[in-house]
């Protein structure tokens, strides 16, 4: 038995990418469904969120999760500068907060009555299902994007408390709630 490599910490894109446009690959992305998180921070200049599509579980042991953002994002400089987010799932009652976090910057936190800030200093948006807060443990720049690899500090799961609201999907450019194909 050998040691395994290391995986390589860039990506060599060939000169011939066989005509793949940008146009072509967003299109084929938009038939895959995705669950809506909201991810929220908090900096100096204030409260930082954005609406990510990207979330991702990654361990069990350690608790690490993921999530993208984009290099042209406005969130990105304060992401870089935290220690912690918080990334909330949302229900299929919240695509407007999916829409609100997905305009420009000035507009996320402007309504007080939709959060509140946790001790440790990251804005929680009230009536998600599920959010959690994970420590920023690494940023790996990766194409267009940012990787971003959390671990889980805290869980604040309230589908015990009330009827769980079906998650917040996002498929071809829409929000859709997932049905069940069981009978």
């Amino acid at each position: 038995m050998t040691d395994a490599q290391p995986p390589a910490t860039d990506i060599q894109v060939p000169d011939d990418l066989s005509g793949i446009t940008a146009e072509q690959y967003r299109a084929s992305m938009r038939h895959y469904p995705a669950g809506v998180t909201v991810v929220t921070l908090g900096s100096k200049n204030g409260p930082v969120g954005f609406t990510a599509t990207s979330f991702a579980s990654l361990s069990l042991e350690p608790p690490l999760v993921s999530f993208n953002i984009a290099h042209t994002s406005s969130s990105l400089t304060a992401l870089r500068a935290a220690e912690s987010v918080v990334i909330h799932f949302l229900g299929e009652h919240q695509h407007d907060l999916a829409q609100r976090f997905a305009r420009t910057a000035d507009q996320r936190f402007t309504d007080r009555s939709l959060w509140t800030t946790l001790d440790s200093g990251e804005p929680v948006l009230h009536g998600t299902p599920i959010w959690i807060r994970a420590t920023i443990k690494q940023l790996i720049p990766i194409g267009d994007h940012t990787f971003v690899v959390g671990l889980v500090t805290r869980v604040r799961d309230s589908t015990e408390e009330q009827p769980a609201a079906a998650p917040l999907l996002y498929y071809r450019g829409r929000y859709y709630r997932p049905t069940s194909l069981e009978e």
